[in-house]
């Protein structure tokens, strides 16, 4: 299944990564409907190039027309906010059955401080680094997005509930 072949490849790579996004819902014990797999990474040279190694490793291949190694250029990813309004760097497998792997490039949150208060969840033999709540919660209100809008209901009402 690729979401453990990812998670397990990730490990292995020893990058630093924080699962967002709807799959994090999911996780966190809120349904909803995603088709992507959105990643916040440590964007310090060493856990870019560990994340490399790890895409190469799983066949990932950029959705636009650049190198993969474009992601370890911090100039580059600027050029990629400031003048495309990009916000995510979009990965494909090659299985078109796949999801997409999205890695934030402006996550909107302090990934440093959101990594020491991380959840790390056990799906099987694998472990995923899972933002946590509050986290998700800042992030998602940050964003202005009706449907983060109601994400953010959600998770609320399962902080209330005494969720995750």
């Amino acid at each position: 299944m690729f979401y453990l072949d990812l998670f397990r490849t990730l490990d292995q790579h020893r990058v630093r990564y924080l699962l967002v996004g709807g799959l994090a819902l999911n996780i966190h014990g809120v349904e909803r409907a995603t088709m992507d797999v959105d990643l916040a990474l440590a964007l310090d040279d060493e856990n870019l190039g560990a994340f490399i190694g790890a895409a190469q490793a799983l066949r990932l291949q950029p959705v636009a027309p650049v190198p993969l190694a474009d992601l370890a250029l911090p100039e580059r990813r600027l050029s990629w906010i400031e003048e495309k309004n990009l916000l995510a760097f979009a990965l494909r497998p090659p299985d078109p059955a796949s999801p997409t792997v999205d890695i934030l490039i402006k996550p909107g949150i302090d990934f440093e401080a959101a990594w020491a208060r991380r959840i790390e969840k056990t799906l099987g033999p694998v472990h995923v680094q899972l933002i946590g709540i509050d986290d998700l919660i800042a992030m998602k209100s940050a964003t202005g997005r009706q449907r983060d809008r109601s994400d953010v209901e959600a998770l609320q009402r399962l902080r209330q509930l005494g969720g995750a």
